[in-house]
C-alpha cells in the first residue's frame, strides 16, 4: 500500500532524514559515526575551497563538528574507511571487503594495471618490503632509478600508480594523509580478521543490486527509479535497477510514495515511515546550513528541483564565461526550504573566510531573521575552516 503526502511533507521528510531540519540529531565524534552509518556513505572529493566536500556534509549535520573527528575515525580508530562506492566515498569499515569481493577494485585495479603493466608488477615486491619495514609508505618515499623504464608521458609516477593499483585490489589501505599526500599500509595490519573474512551480505546478483539500491535510497532519503547520479559506480543497467526496486518493494524493505501534484513515484526505506508523521507538521524558520555540492541530498538534482523547486548545477567544470553563479557555490537550506546559494573561500594565509556572493532564490523574502541566520551560519562556517576573520566582498 502506497503513501500519499504533500510536497511540503515530502520536503520535511527528506530534511529530517538528512538531519538538516529542527534541532541537531547528531553531535560530536559519535555523531559523525552515527550519521555515516545511517547514510551508508559520504562522497569524498579532494577539492578544498572552503572545506572538502565530506567535511562540509558533516559540518551541516553534526553539532560541534571539527575536521579532526573524521581524520581520527578514518586513520586512528579505523571505524570508517575511504574507498570507491559512488566514486570515492567514506563508509563504515565493515563494508570494505564487500566492495573488494563484488568486483575487485571496482574496475579501478584493472585500469591501473593496464596503465602500469609489467613495470608495476616489477616494483610491487619492493613496495611490500618497504611497508613491512616501515609500516606504511607514500609514493614520494619510493626511490626507483629511472622509474624502472616508466613511460614519462604518464601523468602519475610509477610508485603512485603501483600503490593505487594495490589499494584498488584490496591489498593496501590508506594509512594516513598529509594534505593530499597518501601513505599506504597493508589492509591485514589494520582491519580485523573478522571483518576481512566476513561473508558477503547477498547470495545472488539480484540481491547485490538490491543491497546497493537500498543503501543509495538511505543516503538520499527519497529516490525514484530514474537514471541519475545517485546510481554512479554501480554498473547497473535500467532493467537491473527496475528488478532491484521490485524485489525490495516485494520484500517490504522499501515503500512507495506519491507526492501530490507530482506524477512520479518515489521510494523510501520502510523503517523511515515514522518520519512522515513528524513531517506532517510545519517547522517554519529554524536552522540554516550550507550544503556541499556532492552532498547526498544533491545526488539527484532533478529530484531536488521537482520536490524543492530548486535548480542547482555545480559549475566547477563549467567554463568561467558560462557560469551563472560561481565555481564552488553551496546551496543554502533555511528551515524547510532552499533559500539561496553562497560562494565562499577560505584564505588560509590571512585566516579569513571570503564571502564572494550570496544569491537569494526568487520569491524568498529577505527578512531580518533570514539574514541573521545566514550571518550566524557564515560565522560557524568560518570557524569550521579555521578562519578568524570574515570578509564580505560583494557588499
Amino acid at each position: 500500500m502506497s503513501l500519499t503526502v504533500s510536497k511540503e511533507q515530502a520536503r520535511r521528510f527528506m530534511l529530517l532524514k538528512q538531519g538538516l531540519l529542527d534541532e541537531y540529531k547528531y553531535s560530536g565524534k559519535q555523531g559523525v559515526l552515527d550519521f555515516v552509518n545511517q547514510a551508508g556513505c559520504v562522497q569524498f572529493d579532494p577539492v578544498d575551497v572552503c572545506g572538502q566536500s565530506a567535511d562540509i556534509v558533516l559540518h551541516s549535520r553534526v553539532k560541534d563538528y571539527s575536521k579532526e573527528m573524521l581524520d581520527e575515525l578514518l586513520y586512528k580508530d579505523r571505524l570508517l574507511v575511504d574507498y570507491f562506492d559512488k566514486n570515492l566515498c567514506i563508509f563504515p569499515v565493515e563494508y570494505l571487503p564487500v566492495f573488494w569481493h563484488i568486483k575487485p577494485g571496482g574496475g579501478y585495479a584493472e585500469a591501473y594495471h593496464r596503465r602500469g603493466g609489467e613495470a608495476v608488477e616489477k616494483i610491487e615486491p619492493l613496495i611490500r618490503r618497504l611497508i613491512a619495514e616501515k609500516g606504511h609508505i607514500s609514493a614520494s618515499e619510493i626511490k626507483i632509478d629511472d622509474d624502472a623504464g616508466w613511460n614519462r608521458r604518464m601523468s602519475s609516477s610509477l610508485p603512485r600508480v603501483a600503490l593505487e593499483s594495490m589499494y584498488f585490489r584490496g591489498e593496501l589501505i590508506i594509512h594516513h594523509k598529509t594534505g593530499k599526500n597518501k601513505s599506504y599500509a597493508f589492509a591485514k595490519d589494520h582491519i580485523p580478521e573478522a571483518i576481512l573474512s566476513a561473508p558477503l551480505p547477498f547470495k545472488s546478483e539480484d540481491e547485490r543490486f538490491g543491497w546497493h539500491v537500498l543503501r543509495r535510497i538511505a543516503a538520499v532519503g527519497l529516490l525514484w527509479n530514474k537514471a541519475s547520479d545517485a546510481w554512479l559506480g554501480l554498473s547497473m543497467k535500467s532493467a537491473q535497477r527496475q528488478r532491484a526496486f521490485e524485489l525490495l518493494h516485494n520484500e517490504g524493505k522499501i515503500k512507495e510514495l506519491h507526492v501530490e501534484s507530482l506524477k512520479d513515484k518515489f521510494y523510501f526505506k520502510a523503517e523511515d515511515e515514522p518520519l512522515f508523521e513528524l513531517a506532517a507538521s510545519a517547522f517554519g524558520e529554524g536552522r540554516c546550513e550550507f550544503i556541499a555540492p556532492l552532498d547526498s541530498l544533491m545526488w539527484d538534482r532533478k529530484l531536488i528541483k521537482a520536490l524543492f523547486d530548486f535548480d542547482y548545477t555545480w559549475e566547477i567544470y563549467t567554463p568561467a564565461e558560462k557560469r551563472k553563479y560561481g565555481a564552488y557555490v553551496l546551496p543554502i537550506v533555511y528551515g524547510e526550504n532552499f533559500v539561496g546559494r553562497i560562494e565562499a573561500a577560505s584564505d588560509r594565509r590571512t585566516e579569513t573566510l571570503v564571502v564572494k556572493n550570496i544569491w537569494y532564490e526568487d520569491g524568498v523574502k529577505q527578512s531580518k531573521a533570514l539574514k541573521v541566520a545566514i550571518e550566524n551560519c557564515v560565522e560557524r562556517f568560518a570557524g569550521f575552516n579555521g578562519c578568524f576573520d570574515i570578509s564580505y566582498d560583494f557588499r
